[in-house]
Protein backbone atom coordinates (compact mmCIF):
# COMPACT_ATOMS: atom_id res chain seq x y z
CA UNK A 1 0.00 0.00 0.00
CA UNK A 2 1.38 3.37 -0.38
CA UNK A 3 -0.04 7.02 0.22
CA UNK A 4 -0.81 7.66 -3.64
CA UNK A 5 -3.39 4.17 -3.17
CA UNK A 6 -5.28 6.76 0.08
CA UNK A 7 -5.08 9.61 -1.55
CA UNK A 8 -7.26 8.01 -4.80
CA UNK A 9 -9.46 6.62 -1.97
CA UNK A 10 -9.86 9.63 -0.06
CA UNK A 11 -10.78 11.52 -3.41
CA UNK A 12 -13.22 8.90 -4.36
CA UNK A 13 -15.00 9.34 -0.51
CA UNK A 14 -15.27 13.37 -1.13
CA UNK A 15 -17.03 12.87 -4.63
CA UNK A 16 -19.30 10.25 -2.83
CA UNK A 17 -19.90 13.07 -0.43
CA UNK A 18 -21.07 15.78 -3.24
CA UNK A 19 -23.23 13.38 -5.11
CA UNK A 20 -24.94 12.57 -1.57
CA UNK A 21 -25.57 16.10 -0.82
CA UNK A 22 -27.29 16.69 -4.05
CA UNK A 23 -28.94 13.15 -4.27
CA UNK A 24 -30.58 14.11 -0.44
CA UNK A 25 -31.75 17.67 -1.55
CA UNK A 26 -33.07 16.24 -5.15
CA UNK A 27 -35.12 13.12 -3.36
CA UNK A 28 -36.63 16.09 -0.61
CA UNK A 29 -37.72 17.64 -4.09
CA UNK A 30 -38.58 15.00 -5.84
CA UNK A 31 -36.12 15.58 -8.21
CA UNK A 32 -34.10 13.24 -10.43
CA UNK A 33 -30.35 12.89 -10.62
CA UNK A 34 -30.60 13.84 -13.92
CA UNK A 35 -29.10 17.56 -14.87
CA UNK A 36 -26.81 20.32 -13.76
CA UNK A 37 -26.75 21.25 -10.24
CA UNK A 38 -27.98 24.31 -9.27
CA UNK A 39 -27.62 27.03 -6.36
CA UNK A 40 -31.16 25.55 -4.14
CA UNK A 41 -31.85 29.39 -3.23
CA UNK A 42 -31.53 30.87 -7.00
CA UNK A 43 -31.29 28.10 -8.86
CA UNK A 44 -28.65 29.26 -11.54
CA UNK A 45 -26.23 26.34 -12.96
CA UNK A 46 -22.88 25.63 -10.88
CA UNK A 47 -20.42 26.11 -13.02
CA UNK A 48 -18.08 22.66 -12.93
CA UNK A 49 -15.43 25.23 -10.74
CA UNK A 50 -17.81 25.41 -8.34
CA UNK A 51 -18.78 21.79 -8.05
CA UNK A 52 -14.98 20.41 -6.30
CA UNK A 53 -15.57 18.91 -3.09
CA UNK A 54 -14.40 21.17 -0.50
CA UNK A 55 -12.17 23.16 -2.44
CA UNK A 56 -15.06 25.04 -3.88
CA UNK A 57 -16.39 26.02 -0.66
CA UNK A 58 -13.23 27.47 0.37
CA UNK A 59 -12.69 29.34 -2.80
CA UNK A 60 -16.03 30.92 -2.85
CA UNK A 61 -15.54 31.42 0.93
CA UNK A 62 -18.81 29.47 1.46
CA UNK A 63 -21.04 31.32 -0.75
CA UNK A 64 -22.87 31.10 -4.18
CA UNK A 65 -20.87 32.57 -6.56
CA UNK A 66 -23.97 33.93 -8.34
CA UNK A 67 -26.30 35.08 -5.31
CA UNK A 68 -23.91 35.11 -2.47
CA UNK A 69 -26.45 33.27 -0.47
CA UNK A 70 -24.49 31.65 2.30
CA UNK A 71 -23.60 27.93 1.55
CA UNK A 72 -24.51 25.12 4.50
CA UNK A 73 -21.63 23.79 6.08
CA UNK A 74 -23.32 20.52 5.66
CA UNK A 75 -21.63 20.49 2.37
CA UNK A 76 -18.14 20.48 3.15
CA UNK A 77 -18.30 18.55 6.21
CA UNK A 78 -20.76 15.33 4.19
CA UNK A 79 -17.64 15.57 1.77
CA UNK A 80 -15.16 15.54 4.44
CA UNK A 81 -16.77 12.35 6.26
CA UNK A 82 -16.87 10.52 3.37
CA UNK A 83 -13.30 10.91 2.41
CA UNK A 84 -12.35 10.14 6.08
CA UNK A 85 -14.87 7.37 6.52
CA UNK A 86 -13.91 5.71 2.73
CA UNK A 87 -9.71 6.24 3.94
CA UNK A 88 -10.51 4.39 7.53
CA UNK A 89 -12.60 1.52 6.01
CA UNK A 90 -9.37 0.92 3.41
CA UNK A 91 -6.81 0.94 6.36
CA UNK A 92 -9.15 -1.95 8.27
CA UNK A 93 -9.26 -3.93 5.04
CA UNK A 94 -5.37 -4.08 3.94
CA UNK A 95 -5.98 -7.39 1.64
CA UNK A 96 -7.14 -8.32 -1.62
CA UNK A 97 -6.02 -6.65 -5.39
CA UNK A 98 -4.74 -3.19 -4.49
CA UNK A 99 -6.48 -3.30 -1.07
CA UNK A 100 -10.09 -4.08 -2.86
CA UNK A 101 -11.85 -6.72 -1.72
CA UNK A 102 -16.19 -7.36 -1.64
CA UNK A 103 -15.93 -6.51 2.04
CA UNK A 104 -14.52 -3.14 1.77
CA UNK A 105 -16.86 -2.63 -0.91
CA UNK A 106 -20.00 -3.04 1.52
CA UNK A 107 -18.81 -1.25 3.72
CA UNK A 108 -18.57 1.57 0.96
CA UNK A 109 -22.17 1.03 0.63
CA UNK A 110 -23.63 0.58 3.35
CA UNK A 111 -21.15 4.10 4.82
CA UNK A 112 -22.84 5.50 2.15
CA UNK A 113 -26.70 4.12 2.84
CA UNK A 114 -26.59 4.64 6.69
CA UNK A 115 -24.90 8.73 6.07
CA UNK A 116 -27.99 9.54 3.85
CA UNK A 117 -30.55 8.26 6.26
CA UNK A 118 -28.14 10.22 9.20
CA UNK A 119 -28.41 13.58 6.75
CA UNK A 120 -32.12 13.36 5.51
CA UNK A 121 -32.88 12.01 9.00
CA UNK A 122 -31.41 15.20 10.87
CA UNK A 123 -32.72 17.70 8.00
CA UNK A 124 -35.99 16.66 7.12
CA UNK A 125 -36.80 14.27 10.36
CA UNK A 126 -38.17 11.41 7.60
CA UNK A 127 -36.05 8.08 6.81
CA UNK A 128 -37.63 7.69 3.08
CA UNK A 129 -38.85 4.21 2.34
CA UNK A 130 -37.67 4.47 -1.33
CA UNK A 131 -33.84 4.32 0.52
CA UNK A 132 -34.59 1.50 3.36
CA UNK A 133 -36.48 -0.91 1.68
CA UNK A 134 -34.09 -1.45 -1.46
CA UNK A 135 -31.18 -1.33 0.98
CA UNK A 136 -32.88 -4.00 3.01
CA UNK A 137 -32.93 -6.10 -0.06
CA UNK A 138 -29.86 -5.65 -1.47
CA UNK A 139 -28.03 -6.39 1.36
CA UNK A 140 -29.60 -9.34 2.18
CA UNK A 141 -29.15 -10.81 -1.07
CA UNK A 142 -25.73 -9.83 -1.24
CA UNK A 143 -25.01 -11.19 2.05
CA UNK A 144 -26.42 -14.60 1.10
CA UNK A 145 -24.01 -14.68 -1.99
CA UNK A 146 -20.94 -13.06 -0.71
CA UNK A 147 -21.36 -15.38 2.72
CA UNK A 148 -21.02 -12.34 4.81
CA UNK A 149 -23.96 -13.49 7.67
CA UNK A 150 -26.36 -15.96 7.38
CA UNK A 151 -29.96 -15.51 6.62
CA UNK A 152 -31.00 -17.24 9.96
CA UNK A 153 -28.71 -14.60 11.85
CA UNK A 154 -29.72 -11.41 9.68
CA UNK A 155 -33.50 -12.70 10.33
CA UNK A 156 -33.64 -12.82 13.47
CA UNK A 157 -31.46 -9.13 14.41
CA UNK A 158 -33.92 -7.94 11.92
CA UNK A 159 -36.97 -9.37 13.72
CA UNK A 160 -35.96 -8.29 16.88
CA UNK A 161 -35.28 -4.92 16.08
CA UNK A 162 -38.09 -3.82 14.00
CA UNK A 163 -40.36 -6.17 16.17
CA UNK A 164 -39.07 -3.60 19.24
CA UNK A 165 -39.95 -0.41 17.20
CA UNK A 166 -43.17 -1.70 16.19
CA UNK A 167 -43.97 -2.74 19.39
CA UNK A 168 -43.43 0.86 20.51
CA UNK A 169 -45.17 2.26 17.86
CA UNK A 170 -48.28 0.43 17.97
CA UNK A 171 -48.44 1.12 22.03
CA UNK A 172 -47.80 4.62 21.87
CA UNK A 173 -49.54 5.05 18.55
CA UNK A 174 -46.87 6.59 16.79
CA UNK A 175 -46.12 8.94 19.60
CA UNK A 176 -42.69 7.40 20.70
CA UNK A 177 -40.95 5.80 17.28
CA UNK A 178 -42.26 6.86 13.84
CA UNK A 179 -42.75 3.92 11.25
CA UNK A 180 -39.66 4.79 9.04
CA UNK A 181 -37.56 3.63 12.66
CA UNK A 182 -39.13 0.38 12.32
CA UNK A 183 -37.67 -0.20 8.43
CA UNK A 184 -34.32 0.82 9.76
CA UNK A 185 -34.47 -1.34 12.96
CA UNK A 186 -34.84 -4.34 9.86
CA UNK A 187 -32.12 -2.46 7.93
CA UNK A 188 -29.92 -2.56 11.17
CA UNK A 189 -30.41 -6.40 11.69
CA UNK A 190 -29.94 -7.22 7.84
CA UNK A 191 -26.30 -5.15 8.02
CA UNK A 192 -25.11 -6.38 11.41
CA UNK A 193 -26.51 -9.84 11.77
CA UNK A 194 -27.00 -11.12 15.65
CA UNK A 195 -26.38 -10.46 18.47
CA UNK A 196 -24.40 -7.53 16.65
CA UNK A 197 -27.64 -5.92 15.70
CA UNK A 198 -28.71 -5.62 19.86
CA UNK A 199 -25.13 -3.95 20.71
CA UNK A 200 -25.97 -0.98 18.07
CA UNK A 201 -29.55 -1.05 19.74
CA UNK A 202 -28.23 -0.56 23.26
CA UNK A 203 -26.01 2.07 21.81
CA UNK A 204 -28.21 4.17 20.03
CA UNK A 205 -30.50 4.57 23.33
CA UNK A 206 -26.98 5.11 25.69
CA UNK A 207 -25.21 7.69 23.31
CA UNK A 208 -28.88 9.13 23.11
CA UNK A 209 -29.56 9.69 26.14
CA UNK A 210 -25.84 10.96 27.06
CA UNK A 211 -26.08 13.29 24.63
CA UNK A 212 -28.93 14.16 25.33
CA UNK A 213 -27.82 15.23 29.18
CA UNK A 214 -24.94 17.30 27.93
CA UNK A 215 -26.81 19.44 25.70
CA UNK A 216 -29.26 19.88 28.41
CA UNK A 217 -26.23 20.91 30.73
CA UNK A 218 -24.92 23.33 27.88
CA UNK A 219 -28.59 24.57 27.50
CA UNK A 220 -28.43 23.59 23.96
CA UNK A 221 -31.74 21.89 23.90
CA UNK A 222 -34.81 21.68 26.15
CA UNK A 223 -36.59 18.70 26.98
CA UNK A 224 -39.29 19.42 24.67
CA UNK A 225 -36.78 19.35 21.71
CA UNK A 226 -36.82 16.34 19.34
CA UNK A 227 -33.48 14.66 18.10
CA UNK A 228 -34.32 12.33 15.22
CA UNK A 229 -33.65 8.84 16.65
CA UNK A 230 -33.03 7.20 13.34
CA UNK A 231 -29.19 9.78 13.88
CA UNK A 232 -28.42 7.64 17.12
CA UNK A 233 -29.62 4.62 15.22
CA UNK A 234 -27.29 5.34 11.61
CA UNK A 235 -24.47 6.31 14.08
CA UNK A 236 -24.90 3.16 16.31
CA UNK A 237 -25.50 1.21 13.63
CA UNK A 238 -21.71 2.26 11.90
CA UNK A 239 -19.79 1.81 14.93
CA UNK A 240 -21.14 -1.75 15.74
CA UNK A 241 -19.79 -2.44 12.38
CA UNK A 242 -16.64 -2.05 12.43
CA UNK A 243 -15.92 -2.43 16.63
CA UNK A 244 -19.29 -3.99 17.86
CA UNK A 245 -17.70 -7.29 18.34
CA UNK A 246 -15.03 -5.71 19.93
CA UNK A 247 -16.72 -3.85 22.39
CA UNK A 248 -19.04 -7.34 22.87
CA UNK A 249 -15.91 -9.39 23.84
CA UNK A 250 -14.96 -6.51 26.42
CA UNK A 251 -18.67 -6.42 27.87
CA UNK A 252 -19.08 -10.28 28.13
CA UNK A 253 -15.21 -10.41 29.99
CA UNK A 254 -16.75 -8.42 32.46
CA UNK A 255 -19.50 -10.43 33.33
CA UNK A 256 -17.70 -13.43 32.76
Amino acid sequence: MNITYFFIIFLVGITIGSFTNAFVWRTKKHKTMEGRSMCPKCEKTLLAKDLIPILSFLILKGKCRNCKTKISIQYPLVEAWFGVAFLMSALIHQSGLYGFSTELLRDWLIIFILSFLFIYDYLYKELPDKITLPSIVILFVLSLVFGWHSWQSMLVSASVLGGFFLLQFVISRGKWIGGGDIRLGFLMGIILGWPLGMVALMLSYVGGAFLSIILLALKKTSLESQTPFGTYLTVATLFSMFWGQQLLNWYLGLLF
